[in-house]
């Protein structure tokens, strides 16, 4: 075991290290004094609700080209965001104060209710500069927070106040290198412009390293900025203090906006840019305790699977000395898992569900494993907005030849040969998941739809995932199917009974046994859930995918330990219907994380408000618990019946 930590522990240091590297496809974008500098807004955002608003759909000022989307992939879509350009020009390395942005129309009776709904909510203006998000230091009992973006307003004293005023500070780092081709613009549509001659060289280029904006509320003059023009400089100075609130938002009344900013040499480098962002508080707690609570629970898990392998062993090493006089005697004397013998490979119940849920499983596991190891080797950081959603849709779509194929074998195993049916059981299990899945996800988007959320789905986005799903992953289903048709099926080592047996009465419900033998993967992963929950709910960045890639292998070794000894148990008082227990038996891990995310809901998400906000959150934790139900389901299924075809063909006891 301390050589086995020592491994984690190293794996764990490589994937997170603190010092940067450069991304697969990623390079410094460099600028020189003057080069324009364009500031894009993401959807508004709020823990309270979970439900995305655009930008613009509040009073605030417009570009004067028109607001734009910006490219976006099919990750960023499906995640809700909706990045726009925003009417914050900035100049590299140029200071600039008290800049005149926009003066809002009169506040309507419908403006001024939306934006103080807002401002009870407490939603966020997510900005971003050069691909980084806007981030906000505050301090609170002596501790430095830090947050992306800022709130739209803040309420006090029964009054609402907007912050119309912005402070931002762009830290720039000198370009160190030479003769490189100058890159212009930022984000994702970016230019290369190539240096010509040794000119270009010696021209200092300077690269966005940090973004950071501090709001307030400040009062201006309505009066004196009825001339001026958007960029224009407002005629008094601003003074622009985080800790008071002096701009009450008003019925009847427009809202003066400005900003300045301020750019600020950093020795930060670029591949560590992201480092602010990827600070986690409790960062010992993420790093030892996982590590030992895993480590502990493999360990045991391994001790009662070691107990068990040894006890079927010396079963069939005593059985395989005996003379063949021996043997027979020993035969009218069998117990435990030997009486089963004419009945343990007898086909279970529905046994197409079956076949249909492991080769999901499979299909989802591969994802999951595939995905999670690119992201541990940097190539979907979560500086590539929705590559990770992307990622898994590709990955999903490609396995699904590996579903076809394993549903398709295990359907010709039950049938001990037979390939009839194949082709039905190959569309079900293209369909099966993926049905579950769009129901789901239509009827949270209809939710949204009625909040008229940027978080729903658009309709041209609907169809583009259909025409994925029956384009290429169920083509890619089928043709796996095909192969697993083609394939030799696993022949059974023992001949099954033609009247089933009869399983002598329990002592305990074997579903009982069946049912808690989900709380030891749950532990395994329990601590790495409450980071993933406070990423996808809290708007926190997740970026240790070396650790869960870690957890990953751990909870797939102890859902096969699990299983393997509650099916060994099974077979030992004679119940012979192993095949669905043992894939619920780990499967079962995720009505325990399903009841953590309710616990998450109630203590952790107390501001959640409203009931559209609730059956959104149930609604997506439903969906992720099915999928790690098919996915743990399946690797238990899988390692048991490896254990029982390797026990019943160890000896011949018919």
């Amino acid at each position: 075991m301390g050589n086995f930590g020592i491994w984690v522990l190293t794996i764990c240091l490589m994937f997170q290290s603190g010092y940067g590297f450069y991304l697969p496809g990623s390079y410094p974008h460099k600028y020189v004094v003057g080069d324009p500098l364009s500031v894009k807004v993401n959807s508004l955002t709020s823990i309270d609700t979970e439900m995305p608003f655009s930008y613009y759909s509040l009073p605030f000022c417009k570009p004067a080209e028109g607001v734009k989307d910006s490219a976006e992939n099919l990750g960023e879509l499906l995640m809700g965001d909706r990045i726009e350009n925003s009417p914050y020009r900035f100049k590299m390395y140029t200071n600039e104060t008290e800049i005149f942005l926009c003066q809002s129309d009169k506040l309507s009776a419908d403006d001024f209710k939306l934006l103080t709904k807002r401002i009870d909510e407490m939603y966020q203006v997510n900005l971003i500069l050069d691909n980084l998000p806007a981030i906000r230091y505050t301090m609170k009992e002596g501790f430095m927070l830090r947050w992306t973006g800022y709130p739209v307003g803040v309420k006090f004293q029964d009054v609402y106040y907007v912050f119309n005023h912005l402070k931002f500070k762009v830290l720039v780092h000198k370009y160190e290198e030479t003769n490189v081709a100058r890159v212009m613009g930022s984000g994702d549509a970016t230019e290369v412009i190539p240096t010509v001659g040794k000119g270009g060289s010696n021209v200092p280029g300077y690269m966005v390293v940090g973004f950071e904006v501090v709001p307030c509320s400040v009062m201006h003059n309505g009066n004196l900025v009825k001339n001026l023009k958007m960029y224009g400089k407002y005629p008094s100075s601003i003074k622009c203090e985080s800790t008071t609130v002096s701009m009450p938002i008003k019925e009847g009344e427009p809202v003066v906006f400005t900003y300045e900013v301020a750019f600020e040499e950093s020795d930060i480098k670029w591949p560590s840019r992201w480092d602010a962002y990827l600070k986690m508080e409790g960062s010992k707690v993420h790093w030892f305790s996982i590590l030992n609570s895993l480590m502990v629970i493999t360990f045991l898990a391994g001790i009662v699977l070691v107990i068990f392998l040894r006890t079927v062993r010396r079963d069939l090493t005593r059985y395989e000395e005996l003379d063949k006089e021996a043997q027979a005697q020993m035969k009218e004397e069998l117990s435990g898992w030997k009486l089963v013998v004419g009945d343990v490979f007898r086909a279970p119940s529905n046994p197409a569900l079956l076949c249909i849920m492991v080769g999901d499983g499979v299909q989802i596991l591969g994802m999951a494993v595939v995905t999670i190891l690119f992201a541990a080797l940097g190539f979907m950081s979560p500086a590539s907005r929705g590559t990770l959603i992307t990622g898994m849709l590709f990955f999903y779509m490609i396995l699904g030849i590996a579903a076809g194929y394993v549903a398709v074998c295990l359907w010709r195993t039950i049938g001990c040969g037979d390939h009839k049916g194949w082709v039905s059981v190959a569309w079900k299990a293209a369909c099966f998941f993926p049905g579950i899945a769009f129901l789901i996800l239509t009827t949270l988007n209809f939710l949204l739809w009625g909040s008229h959320s940027t978080g729903a789905i658009p309709f041209s986005l609907f169809v583009i995932l259909l025409l994925l799903w029956f384009c290429i992953s169920v083509p890619l289903t089928l043709v796996g199917g095909y192969f697993g048709a083609k394939a030799p099926h696993i022949e059974y080592p023992v001949r099954t009974n033609q009247i089933p047996r009869e399983i002598p009465a329990q002592k305990y419900p074997s579903w009982l046994l069946v049912l808690g033998a989900g709380t030891l993967p749950f532990g395994t992963l329990f601590i790495e859930l409450f980071f993933i929950m406070s990423s996808i709910w809290m708007g926190r960045v997740y970026y240790v995918f070396g650790f869960l890639f870690i957890v990953l292998i751990l909870l797939v070794v102890v859902c096969a330990e699990v299983s393997l000894v509650l099916t060994y148990m099974h077979l030992c008082v004679e119940d012979w219907k192993w095949w669905w227990k043992s894939f619920f038996a780990s499967g079962s891990v995720a009505i325990y994380i399903f009841l953590y995310s309710i616990n998450y809901l109630i203590f952790d998400l107390k501001s959640l408000s409203g009931p559209v906000s609730a059956t959104l959150y149930l609604g997506y934790s439903l969906f992720m618990v099915l999928a790690i139900m098919f996915a743990t389901g399946t690797v238990g299924f899988l390692s048991s019946f490896w254990f029982v075809h390797y026990l019943f063909s160890s000896v011949k006891l018919d």
